[in-house]
């Protein structure tokens, strides 16, 4: 069993979420989003990390999954959203959890099915995987995307690992 904290990075917003996963399946525990407030950059990135390390004090996750910066259009808007996903990853290892980044293609892909869909496609999914009564908010819901995203790339692993213990010489054991 393991708890998943997975990221939607971002200057302004970034959003978290919280599962719990057993084999195949996902249990809720949290989610939200850290709001920086409209100050120098520093400020927000302190205002990140913060909020990470309270989050990552109180549901104790045994991983962390992030999403990758992906090809913005305004060169600024990259670099402070890769400045975002430092103060996050710092947060991460300063609780010494192993990091996992996934790009958005995977993210969609993983939980809805397409690397092309949209952000109320992610939501009504991810309501639908975890048995949400509502769906929850846009950020939130990307970074339980995250979570859920680590959660069955790692279990697609260890299945693959149970099949290959099993094959001897190219052969499946009987």
């Amino acid at each position: 069993m393991s708890v998943i904290l997975g990221i939607d990075p971002g200057s302004r917003i970034t959003g978290y979420g919280i599962v719990q996963q057993q084999g195949a399946k996902f249990a809720y525990l949290g989610s939200g989003c850290i709001r920086t407030p409209d100050a120098d950059l520093s400020i927000k990135l302190n205002t990140i990390f913060n909020g990470l390390a309270e989050i990552i004090q109180q549901y104790q996750p045994t991983t962390f999954a992030i999403e990758q910066v992906f090809l913005a259009h305004n060169p600024d808007s990259a670099l402070k959203l890769g400045q975002a996903r430092g103060a996050a990853i710092v947060a991460a290892t300063q609780a010494d959890l192993p990091v996992f980044e996934y790009s958005a293609r995977q993210i969609k892909q993983a939980v809805v099915g397409t690397g092309a869909a949209d952000k109320s496609q992610v939501q009504h999914m991810v309501q639908q995987i975890l048995k949400l009564s509502g769906k929850p908010q846009a950020d939130a819901a990307d970074g339980l995307a995250v979570a859920i995203c680590h959660g069955n790339t790692n279990q697609s692993l260890i299945n693959m690992a149970g099949v290959a213990k099993k094959t001897v010489r190219g052969r499946l054991r009987r």
